[in-house]
């Protein structure tokens, strides 16, 4: 991964305020799905999938008991980061700034070789951020863009640059006019997460988004 330091777009600190309710997802407007992003319907069974890849990770493990009863509302960590997700997408857009398959796979695999391997590497990501093997490409993917969007802007490891990279991604949350089932909670478009959820990516980009989740 990159070796320059980069600013954070959430603080561990940051109040996690409850946005204001928003639309139904679960209505007749939007059945089935767990999220409306941009037009976008996240469905529930997307997200149902995420969390059986988890799951069946963490069962496989020798630390079942302990990872699964880390992750007890996995349903909602795995809906922030696909939600995020595409809050990224956006501001990458917007900045016009990609990820290509290589870069992905050569990023990857340097993170792995300083973990001691893929294995190594994936249960890290299993244990620290609940990432089930076939979600690390997203992952990697996801801190490529960030690392490249602060580049795109100039971001530097400051007080200036961190409310700078803020405001980006509140402005493209916002834009994506996202709605959330109520079962799952409500988007908070100014900490960019599920309102009172302290979502992984926090303690990941308080650390450095060009490291990765937890140092990735």
């Amino acid at each position: 991964m990159h070796r320059r330091r980069r600013t954070a777009i959430l603080t561990v600190s940051a109040a996690l305020v409850a946005a204001p309710l928003l639309t139904a997802c679960g209505s007749e407007a939007h059945p089935g799905a767990a999220a409306v992003v941009g037009g976008d319907r996240i469905q529930t069974a997307a997200l149902q999938a995420q969390v059986r890849e988890v799951r069946a990770a963490q069962e496989a493990s020798p630390q079942a008991e302990q990872l699964i009863k880390a992750t007890g509302d996995l349903s909602r960590e795995k809906l922030n980061g696909m939600i995020f997700d595409r809050v990224v997408e956006k501001v990458a857009a917007d900045a016009g700034v990609s990820a290509t398959r290589k870069e992905v796979q050569q990023t990857r695999k340097t993170a792995a070789e300083q973990y001691g391997g893929d294995a190594q590497f994936a249960a890290m990501l299993l244990q620290q951020q609940g990432i089930a093997p076939d979600e690390i490409d997203t992952v990697v993917r996801r801190n490529i863009l960030m690392n490249k969007v602060a580049d795109k802007h100039g971001i530097t490891n400051s007080p200036e640059g961190q409310k700078k990279l803020m405001e980006l991604f509140s402005t493209a949350s916002e834009s994506l006019d996202i709605e959330v089932n109520p079962r799952y909670g409500t988007w908070d478009d100014e900490n960019i997460q599920l309102g009172r959820y302290e979502a992984p990516w926090i303690r990941q980009l308080t650390r450095d988004p060009a490291t990765g989740p937890e140092g990735l």
